[in-house]
């Protein structure tokens, strides 16, 4: 690049401390802090939220248990070969259709192969021995006319180009062999994808869990409350929902338990097994003397590490298949004093409608700190009513009313004024 006469590298001098590019580092370093809290704030939203004490769960709220078997004897892994139809069905799509192009797409280069030298082995490739001789296969010169010849056998198209001439016995045998392993890759193969396609756990794709669970009085008792929507209109026929709490625990011989189960107790309004499962269900664990909750508080909920896992278990009333469906709960998704918001009404044309913004959502509401406080006031003030009730007792006794039913009138004596 040309500079003028005038201009000199020398000339350039450096610019004063403190300065750089025209600007102050004070302003520099203020730009820099600015950018390194944005990319903080994006990596807070792009990373997945890890909470403090507990870094993964069992089970996810999808329904998929997050646990990977280590250590195992070489004779376990061919298990999954013995049962190969369950391994097949168990596998992700990707491989169904990658197994679907490579079985058919090699069974057809196998016999091409096979074809191939059955025509080369009868001279029926080299022009110098076609001539006034007798084929095995009509026009089957190479491995490329044997590839489409054996598609066209496998398949069942028969173009009517390329065709058997019955004079080699071996031809017939293949014919025989290769229509049976076709037959038996599309049974195999039909098979697989229809069993892929009506899975249960298909039908539990339209069963939903609300994200949180909230913990508030019902019917004058603190419950665990969780919410359950069936979104399809077919029912699932004899529904039962129970859970069960993971948590490490240590015995009394000092033996430590991890992931031990206890059973957490579901119900409804309704009842607690073949729930009527047409609308989004409210269900309630009662939190009492029984309970794991029991010794919890608002203040030490968070900082517990448990999993609540719930199962719902039902019959698909279009399919006649049971069905499974899971979701599990950590400390932080379980709110504390919190209620669902109502979702269903009805609509000026006698239609129920249900609002699905609302189902996850919940509002404050006042609640018991913990549920030994709210147990003992609950005592005491029965306590107190019952002593009330002997006291009302014992102060009609000495009145002499023993039929609380029984109206006392005062009955004042009339002096006689006959004379006889």
């Amino acid at each position: 690049m040309a500079t003028p006469d005038n201009f000199c590298f020398h000339d350039i001098k450096p610019p004063p401390d403190g300065v750089l590019f025209g600007l102050s580092t004070e302003r520099i370093q203020l730009a820099n802090q600015g950018i390194s809290r944005m990319i903080q704030r994006i990596q807070g939203h792009i990373q997945p939220k890890v909470y403090p004490g507990r870094k993964s769960r069992l089970v996810t709220k999808e329904g998929r248990c997050n646990i990977e078997f280590g250590n195992r004897e070489p004779g376990n892994r061919l298990a999954y070969l013995v049962d190969m139809w369950t391994t097949f069905v168990e596998i992700r799509w990707r491989f169904v259709l990658l197994l679907f192009v490579a079985s058919f797409m090699g069974s057809w280069f196998i016999f091409s192969l096979l074809w191939y030298w059955i025509a080369r082995s009868n001279g029926d490739i080299s022009t110098s021995h076609r001539i006034n001789r007798t084929t095995c296969i009509a026009n089957v010169n190479s491995l490329t006319t044997a590839f489409l010849y054996s598609l066209e056998t496998q398949t069942t198209i028969g173009y009517g180009g390329r065709a058997p001439t019955g004079e080699c016995a071996g031809t017939v045998a293949l014919i025989i062999l290769q229509s049976m392993v076709g037959v038996f890759i599309n049974s195999f193969m039909c098979g697989i994808i229809l069993a892929k396609m009506s899975l249960p756990k298909r039908r539990a794709k339209t069963v939903s869990f609300s994200d949180t669970a909230v913990i508030c009085l019902k019917n004058g008792k603190l419950c665990l409350q969780i919410r359950v929507a069936n979104l399809r209109k077919t029912l699932l026929i004899g529904t039962q929902i129970y859970g069960k709490l993971l948590k490490t625990t240590t015995t009394m011989d000092g033996e430590t338990l991890v992931l031990d189960q206890l059973d957490i107790h579901f119900t409804a309004d309704a009842g607690k097994d073949n729930l009527f499962f047409v609308c989004p269900l409210t269900l309630y664990h009662v939190i009492d003397g029984a309970s794991p909750f029991y010794e919890l508080s608002a203040d030490t909920l968070p900082h517990q590490d448990f999993e609540l896992v719930v199962f719902l278990d039902g019959t698909a009333e279009s399919t006649s298949s049971i069905c499974q469906v899971r979701t599990s709960y950590i400390p932080p998704e379980i709110q504390w004093g919190h209620s669902f918001l109502p979702i269903i009404s009805r609509t000026k044309t006698g239609k129920y409608c249900v609002d699905f913004y609302n189902f996850s959502k919940s509002v404050r509401v006042a609640t018991p700190h913990c549920a030994q406080c709210f147990e003992e006031k609950a005592e005491a003030k029965h306590q107190v009513h019952n002593l009330h009730k002997l006291d009302n007792e014992k102060n009609q006794q000495k009145m002499g009313i023993h039929n609380m039913a029984f109206q006392v009138t005062d009955i004042h004596e009339v002096a006689d004024v006959a004379k006889m």
